[in-house]
């Protein structure tokens, strides 16, 4: 192997002794010397190898509390020294300091103390000192130390040692220094954002895990995933996920989220959007309706359920060429139905997504805002013409509301009895997303009669209310706003049409 160094000396200090065990027998059945202090030191006693304390090494005891343990020069000289230098093997020698070839060290678990609710005090006692300097002092000085930070590296290292006798390639020692300093950089970045609270002053975010894709947008374009998308679902069939997939797949997601409690509720989406969907007492019945909404689009679509998905419902489903169909469970026979095409993936979903911020990289830097967290609900409509809308038109409102804040601007949603009938979507004008929302309803033999409009943004003029309202369409959802708003009002008042305002308007571009 290219410039091979054979591991002779170990220095062990680990919070999680979780699997070490086998790592020790093995660095011991190798004739490795092996430091250690506190807790590691005992459990490595505990196994019937012999440690050599670290305050046998630097003649400091552990002081203030376990804060300063191994920050001596006899510890962070044997890692940093150059091996190729004669005067740092020079000093090593004269202050009889020893080289050490190994560091296995992990961290204080920062994000679980936050996360699990700690104090102030315990958070601040998990923000590590001695285990991060450790690990960046045997990254950088790769070509002589191997470091293992984290425990999931432990396998691959016992094959190592079993594999090449405990020797290691300065390829191998690279990759560990690489992985080394994506976690010293993450948890910097965690302990950053812990101070900063809400008032972050610079751009920073660490997602440790990656996933390369197929390609990106476009064949001709990389693309990779950082994140663990098995914290959020269990893929139980199908090929892997794309790049365009994770996007539809995280628009649906979005989308159900605001239905996640309501009754069985099914989209079908291409391209990010809603192409179908419906709310009905049965979840074979809303996958019918929503299916209607436009059965051209639905072709190769994603498709989304918030509830269990039962043999009924998977009949329907077999029929239609479909990527991916989410649910938060499928019968056992309709898994194994659904199977029969082998790219078509199915997950179950376990978990939503809880991120408060979205982030996108424009020009040369980020944009960064919040999570849209604002569901309208009926309670905060504010009736705004002299006909109110009726409980029906509440209901279909609400939904068509939910649906317009999850659509591309400009856009218009049109909703009749708890389904969708079309939307207009991603226009430069909102008149023509109105009307490229009645001329796809008309082209599916909806009747817009008694149907409800939403907008996810004001109306300038009172235009688009005049062209619904000739197609029979008699309660309108906006979020109000504009210094013309007394005319589209005026127009209703005079029509009876229904009017609610919601004081948020749901770009999303």
């Amino acid at each position: 192997m290219e410039n091979t160094k054979h591991i002779k000396t170990a220095l062990i200090s680990v919070f999680d002794k979780t699997g070490l065990d086998a790592i020790v027998k093995k660095l011991d059945a190798l004739n490795v010397s092996i430091y250690s202090t506190g807790g590691t030191q005992t459990f490595i006693e505990g196994l019937g190898v012999e440690v050599i304390p670290v305050e046998e090494l630097t003649s400091y005891p552990s002081i203030l509390g376990g804060r300063v343990k191994t920050l001596h020069p006899k510890v962070f000289g044997g890692i940093l020294g150059r091996r190729e230098l004669d005067s740092d093997v020079a000093q090593l020698d004269e202050y009889e300091i020893p080289g050490i070839d190994l560091v296995i060290v992990d961290l204080y678990p920062f994000e679980d103390t936050v996360a699990s609710g700690g104090t102030h005090q315990e958070i601040i006692e998990k923000i590590d000192i001695g285990g991060i300097s450790l690990i960046r002092a045997a990254a950088k000085n790769y070509k002589d130390v191997a470091i293992v930070s984290d425990k999931s590296q432990y396998a691959s290292l016992l094959n190592l040692l079993n594999e090449q006798s405990g020797a290691t390639s300065i390829s191998q020692r690279k990759d560990l220094a690489t992985a080394a300093f994506n976690t010293s950089s993450h948890y910097d970045t965690e302990i950053f954002k812990w101070f900063s609270g809400d008032d972050l002053k610079a751009f920073k975010a660490s997602v440790k895990t990656n996933k390369t894709l197929r390609y990106g947008e476009n064949p001709h374009q990389k693309g990779s995933f950082y994140g663990d998308l098995n914290e959020i679902f269990d893929q139980i069939h199908g090929k892997e996920l794309s790049y365009n997939n994770l996007l539809d797949v995280d628009a649906a997601v979005n989308l159900m989220h605001e239905f996640k409690d309501d009754a069985p509720t099914f989209a079908i989406l291409k391209h990010n959007n809603a192409c179908g969907m419906a709310t009905r007492s049965s979840l074979a019945e809303a996958y019918k309706d929503a299916l209607a909404g436009d059965p051209v689009s639905a072709f190769g679509g994603i498709l989304i359920a918030n509830k269990e998905i039962d043999m009924t419902t998977a009949e329907q489903i077999n029929s239609l060429f479909c990527e991916i169909v989410i649910a938060p469970g499928f019968s056992a026979d309709s898994i194994e139905l659904l199977k029969s095409k082998k790219n078509r993936v199915l997950l179950i979903q376990k978990a939503w997504p809880a991120q408060k911020m979205m982030f996108r990289s424009i020009l040369n830097g980020v944009l960064a805002q919040e999570q849209d967290h604002i569901t309208d609900t009926a309670d905060n409509f504010e009736t705004k013409t002299n006909a109110s809308p009726s409980e029906q038109e509440v209901e279909d409102l609400v939904f068509a509301n939910k649906l317009v804040k999850h659509t591309k601007s400009n856009t218009i949603v049109l909703a009749k009895n708890g389904q969708l009938l079309a939307s207009g979507t991603g226009q430069t004008s909102r008149v023509d997303a109105l009307r490229q929302a009645i001329h796809k309803a008309k082209s599916f033999d909806f009747d817009l009669k008694g149907a409800v409009m939403a907008s996810d943004a004001f109306f300038p003029f009172p235009d688009c209310v005049e062209i619904a309202e000739k197609e029979g369409i008699k309660a309108v959802v906006q979020p109000g706003g504009s210094v013309k708003d007394q005319l589209s009002i005026d127009y209703c008042n005079e029509h009876g049409v229904a009017m609610v305002f919601t004081g948020h308007r749901h770009f999303k571009h």
